[in-house]
């Protein structure tokens, strides 16, 4: 379906080209190329996708190797790319969160209200109580963020500008911050207060203002960690926990969902909706430079063949260190600019595991032993996360340079609501596993036996 041959990249100069064919540089350049330009996508490797991508690791079982839930990809984009048309389809999941307890307990978790209210009562009729209190504050939080993720953000202008350029500047600007205060106002001052509170305070704390049961409470902490080095009691950490109610799907809101076909169908649907619009998508064409000329004016890019591919406007899909750093000839940008790239943390903690099953995994507090899902394997599957000291443990052993003793594992089983990703009766398992050290003290991550003492024996 992408085209292998570059025998049409040379010989013309492009409105524009993209470096990398990950999700975010496809929705760019479906963007420009409904816009009438002449767009290519430049993807080092073999298939496109990037982060979000499908690939059958083991034989008959195909994995989303990286990312594996679908949430916050904006529905304007699914909208207005049509992502539906070119073959996005979102599995709901319901419940959609599960929580096994040593002591033999488990939460349930999930849209249905009642569902909540009763699971939750388990373990704490005032959290029982408080819980539809706490969503409903959250989605008013999100409802004043929501404007501003398709908002183009107030940038100062650079360079030389006209008079017009500069008016019009300060006209957008100035809505801009109105239509926020507008929103602020909206709130009312207490929940102003709150969402400041949630913006800079650590989960723990939020959480524990609203409620009393552990389980609960670390359960919801999770979100606000995932992926990071946080820890529960990091200052800021609560806002990673409203970012990840913010997304929807199809239309509700604070659901998460599997995508038929693994996360590669996401890119997928963006690029065939580029494609369309006249994109041209290359694949195994591997981005060595930026090419510019003596004034530091870009003039397209070089591949690692020698290929030499013209435009005037270069977007990357590439980390910014990649970009900036390894791709753009020296002494072309600012010093303390390219400084500031190369001292970007870029650090988590994080270790993904991808498995093939003959069964279901089973759960004793359930008591059921059935080779059929339950409503257990629906939505992510916590485990280790039984109270926010666990997991604030789990990250300070990481900080040490040691794998958490007892990792944070979100473990989520995607073949239970799509049949198209392994054979019948067999399943895919993700294991999203923190914290792991990216340089742990008592070894290294490329030493075989190391990993598997480490790991393997910590998560199984």
């Amino acid at each position: 379906m992408w085209r292998r041959s570059f025998s049409t990249l040379p010989g013309k100069k492009w409105d524009a080209v993209v470096i990398g064919g990950g999700h975010n540089g496809l929705t760019a350049a479906a963007y420009l190329a409904r816009g009438g330009l002449s767009v290519a996508v430049l993807e080092r490797r073999h298939v496109i996708g990037g982060a979000a991508v499908t690939e059958e690791i083991v034989p008959g079982f195909k994995f989303s190797r990286c990312s594996y839930l679908q949430s916050l990809l904006r529905p304007c984009i699914i909208r207005e790319l049509e992502l539906g048309r070119h073959g996005l389809k979102l599995l709901k999941r319901s419940p959609s969160s599960f929580t096994p307890c040593l002591d033999g307990r488990y939460l349930l978790l999930g849209p249905d209200q009642e569902l909540n209210h009763s699971e939750i009562s388990k373990f704490s009729k005032h959290d029982a109580d408080a819980y539809p209190r706490y969503e409903k504050q959250l989605e008013r939080f999100c409802g004043f963020m929501d404007p501003l993720l398709d908002a183009t953000p107030p940038e100062s202008l650079q360079g030389a500008s006209s008079l017009n350029d500069k008016l019009r500047n300060k006209m957008y600007k100035s809505a801009f911050w109105a239509r926020c205060l507008r929103q602020a106002a909206s709130l009312g001052q207490k929940d102003m207060v709150d969402f400041m509170d949630l913006l800079l305070a650590p989960a723990s704390k939020v959480l524990n203002n609203w409620f009393e049961s552990d389980v609960l409470k670390a359960t919801l902490a999770t979100d606000a960690v995932i992926g990071s080095t946080a820890s529960v009691h990091t200052p800021g950490s609560g806002y990673v926990l409203l970012h990840h109610v913010m997304g929807e799907t199809d239309g509700e809101k604070g659901i998460w969902s599997y995508v038929e076909g693994g996360m590669g169908s996401v890119s997928m649907a963006i690029a065939n909706a580029a494609k369309e619009a006249g994109a041209q998508i290359f694949t195994n064409a591997e981005v060595s430079e930026i090419l510019t000329d003596d004034s530091s004016i870009v003039k397209g890019v070089l591949l690692s063949d020698g290929t030499r591919v013209e435009s005037s406007a270069i977007l990357s899909n590439a980390t910014p260190y990649r970009t900036y750093v390894e791709l753009v000839p020296t002494n072309v940008l600012p010093e303390k600019f390219v400084d500031a790239i190369k001292n970007s943390d870029y650090s988590s903690a994080t270790t993904k595991i991808n498995l093939a099953v003959d069964n279901l995994p089973q759960f004793q507090c359930c008591n059921t032993n059935h080779s059929s899902p339950g409503p257990e394997h629906f939505g992510t599957i916590h485990i280790g996360a039984e109270s926010m000291d666990e997991v604030h443990s789990a990250c300070h052993d990481s900080e040490n340079g040691q794998p958490s003793r007892r990792p944070v594992i979100e473990m989520t089983i995607p073949s239970t609501l799509d049949n198209t990703i392994s054979p019948p009766g067999k399943h895919v398992i993700n294991l999203f596993i923190q914290y792991t050290p990216y340089k742990p003290s008592d070894g290294n991550w490329e030493d075989p036996t190391y990993r598997v003492r480490s790991i393997c024996t910590k998560v199984f």
